[in-house]
């Protein structure tokens, strides 16, 4: 496959391109050790959650595992649940300890920590029970002695939003101390909406909540401040689009670096490609506010943050699955099964075939698609696909997935020969249907390939050894409720008794085109 490998935001001269993170890493937050950076993000339905990524110089990062296993509670967890889970995580690091806490709607505040970033992580413990309880952030207050949390409310399921209510919590971050007050209510507050997201700081003895609002797509960057933790505040909207193309430029958290620099990491809302990280350099001004981007407009190109320089890097999208094992890259739409994945040893993924009637209807409300992030951008995906059943109807394949989504792959007809079959549905449809009429093979074994533009249309083919095969209309990507669209792989077959063989995939590969890696 012609093409070169996705790039970084890092220019190679100094200075770095927008976004940093060009995935849908979600309501980023982010943490100073020592030399090391840390970043986590929503990760909502998908198991296993709460991603951990690594940096020496806030552009580059690495993917170094999740630190969320399995969601709880388990049994809420068994299909597809993208408007639930894992929601705008906080990332802290305190006594010693690594600390994650988030709020799923349905059920409360939840943490974990760990004495390293690798883990072991902790059992999920929930903090404080209740519905709508989202966006949780925990501080320790060095200067008091006291620990604090605040969160915010999801209208979906409190009946209102727009507020931040904040609590004094035991030092050991199990429990709330108290019933909780409003720290602010946006309602009071001329022209906000949709406040949420809030990150807590205490910054020369000030407290600090820097929270979004105006929406996810078109929103901005408030920050609040007052000489008490439960207030009164006052507030300034501190990072705005302005004039620049980067729309609704929010959520996020701050980190000062060993040399004393400070930088601010958030996300962009991009349409199918989910919401992208950014970078931003921040000071404070005369007043004490802090002072976002180029004064309060986001930038595209700035100078990197002062600090050692590395390789260039991005989180791993590749993977040959060696021993049949899946990189960190990869995340099950629920919780998933022991008997999913088949290891063996030498290279490619063996995904069961796993029977569930709804499987051939509407890949959307099955749990058993192994996914990752659509990188943004101008790109090729391929992958490598044997079935290995003789089951009639099992099938196993590539797919584009989101409220709509598309896949190209392999399928047993009735006699149990081999298929060539590219289906789709659309956002409104409840099943699938063809986007290519059925091709018969010679053998269960084809090359898959998806070319995707930067728009994110996606145009389908395969190559059975004759050469590559064009197969349908170009399909446009959506995103799905809160995530941007998802590159899966997915093996099933019709209902019944017995093992129903497996899908084979190795070398699966994402590639830029060279006008689109160009700079």
């Amino acid at each position: 496959m012609a093409g070169v490998p996705v790039d970084t935001g890092d220019l190679g001269d100094g200075t770095y391109r927008n976004p940093v993170l060009a995935a849908d890493w979600s309501d980023p937050d982010v943490v100073r050790v020592g030399e090391d950076y840390y970043l986590t993000a929503s990760s909502f339905g998908r198991a296993p959650g709460l991603p951990l990524l690594h940096s020496r110089d806030l552009v580059n990062w690495t993917l170094v595992g999740h630190a969320l296993e399995r969601l709880v509670p388990e049994e809420e967890f068994t299909r597809p649940r993208h408007d639930r889970g894992v929601w705008a995580p906080s990332l802290r690091h305190h006594d010693g300890r690594f600390w994650i806490f988030w709020g799923d709607p349905d059920h409360g505040i939840f943490r974990i920590d760990s004495p390293s970033i690798d883990g072991p992580w902790s059992s999920p413990h929930l903090v404080k029970e209740g519905r709508g309880l989202i966006d949780a952030c925990p501080l320790w207050d060095a200067e008091t002695g006291e620990a604090y949390l605040v969160h915010g409310w999801a209208k979906s399921r409190a009946g209102f939003n727009n507020r931040l209510t904040g609590h004094r919590m035991s030092p050991d971050g199990t429990k709330v101390l108290d019933e909780g007050r409003t720290l602010v209510d946006a309602d009071l507050v001329p022209g906000w909406f949709t406040l949420e997201g809030p990150k807590l700081y205490r910054h020369e003895g000030r407290y600090w909540i820097l929270a979004p609002a105006g929406g996810v797509a078109t929103g901005w960057q408030g920050a609040f401040r007052a000489d008490s933790f439960f207030g009164p505040y006052e507030e300034r909207i501190v990072l705005s689009q302005g004039d620049t193309d980067v729309n609704g430029p929010h959520q996020g958290g701050w980190v000062r670096t060993g040399t004393g620099e400070d930088w601010f990491l958030h996300f962009q809302q991009t349409g199918a490609h989910g919401r992208l990280v950014h970078l931003q350099p921040m000071r404070w001004d005369a007043d004490g506010w802090p002072v976002l981007g180029d004064e309060g407009s986001p930038v595209r190109v700035h100078r990197k943050p002062d600090l050692p320089e590395g390789p260039a890097s991005r989180p791993a999208v590749d993977d040959a699955f060696p021993g049949g094992a899946f990189g960190p890259q990869w995340q099950w739409t629920a919780n998933p099964g022991a008997d999913w994945t088949r290891a063996h040893e030498g290279r490619g993924l063996h995904l069961a075939c796993l029977r569930s009637g709804r499987a051939a209807e509407d890949l959307r409300s099955v749990p058993h698609v192994l996914t990752q992030r659509l990188p943004a951008g101008a790109l090729t995906v391929e992958v490598r696909l044997r079935l290995d059943s003789e089951v009639p109807g099992a099938r196993a394949g590539l797919v584009v997935l989101g409220d709509a989504y598309a896949w190209i792959g392999l399928e047993r007809d009735a006699d149990g020969g081999p298929l060539l079959v590219h289906r789709f549905a659309p956002a409104n449809a409840d099943r699938e249907r063809d986007a290519a009429r059925a091709r018969p093979l010679d053998s269960a074994e084809a090359l898959l390939r998806i070319e995707v533009t930067a728009d994110a249309r996606c145009r389908f083919s395969y190559d059975a050894g004759e050469g590559p095969v064009r197969l349908g209309p170009e399909f446009a990507a959506t995103p799905w409720r809160w995530v941007g669209a998802l590159l899966g792989l997915f093996a099933a077959a019709p209902e019944g008794e017995g093992h129903a063989g497996t899908g084979v995939f190795d070398d699966f590969r994402v590639l830029t085109t060279p006008s689109a890696a160009a700079r």
